[in-house]
């Protein structure tokens, strides 16, 4: 454990570097250091005019792909997130996302920005950091993850429910000090195929994967088990189970 937190501790400090490099790093500089290794899964998906979730999680460098995004996919980039504290750098933060084209937006107003770009046919990627610790313990979808019940994110899985939008799972890869490559995996274009949970178990497992392989470059500062677990969970899974069913897939009952 000490040795995994040294090594945390060491790459923590490389994010901040890097971070301030993401200040004002030009377009071939990041394109250098942040390749895609597989950009056609995107263009064939654009193609279609299918909107994308890209499904990630604060592991190695997210930020420079939050910055690219725009940069390296035919999609409109969106991102969504929560306001700053602090106006002034929630500002400053948002205008630095943004500056190669990626569209920030709160999270009240998800429904309304993909229904404009909808109405517009415009075909969007939406980048989803899906291993914050959830809001609601009630609401979270509840897993064995890390060798312990773990409350996840669901939203990925609704979005793709409720705007039919096929989900991209990626996690960078460290090749050197400061250089990152990414492969882009299909979990699937049907989202409505899929039955309750799948999804979410699907990201949550390649990312639990490359924690084993990797620990240190997981961002474990983050309190990801904070969510208390409720005292029924088969009852609890079976509610959610049923309304998710009612809601997404009622013409299949």
């Amino acid at each position: 454990i000490k040795q995994l937190r040294n090594r945390f501790y060491k790459h923590f400090a490389d994010l901040l570097i890097e971070g301030i490099k993401n200040l004002g790093i030009s377009e071939k500089e990041l394109r250098k250091r942040f390749v895609i290794k597989n950009p056609e899964l995107m263009r064939q998906l654009y193609e279609k005019d299918k909107s994308v979730l890209l499904v990630s999680a604060h592991y190695m460098n997210w930020e420079w792909m939050i910055t690219g995004q725009a940069l390296f996919f035919p999609h409109q980039a969106v991102g969504i997130g929560m306001p700053l504290s602090s106006g002034f750098w929630d500002k400053k933060i948002n205008a630095l996302r943004s500056r190669y084209g990626m569209h920030v937006i709160h999270a009240k107003i998800v429904k309304e920005t993909f229904e404009n770009y909808r109405n517009q046919s415009i075909p969007t990627a939406t980048l989803v950091l899906g291993d914050q610790s959830p809001g609601d313990s009630l609401k979270s979808y509840w897993m064995h993850f890390l060798h312990q019940e773990t409350a996840v994110l669901f939203g990925a899985e609704q979005l793709a429910n409720t705007y039919d939008q096929a989900v991209v799972f990626y996690l960078p890869k460290r090749i050197k000090r400061g250089y990152y490559e990414v492969e882009l995996t299909l979990l699937t274009e049907e989202p409505k195929s899929l039955e309750w949970g799948v999804l979410t178990e699907q990201h949550a497992r390649l990312l639990e994967q490359r924690i084993q392989q990797e620990p240190q470059y997981w961002l474990w500062s983050h309190k990801r088990w904070k969510r208390t677990v409720p005292e029924d969970l088969t009852s609890l899974k079976a509610q959610q189970r049923e309304k998710f069913n009612q809601h997404y897939r009622s013409d299949h009952q």
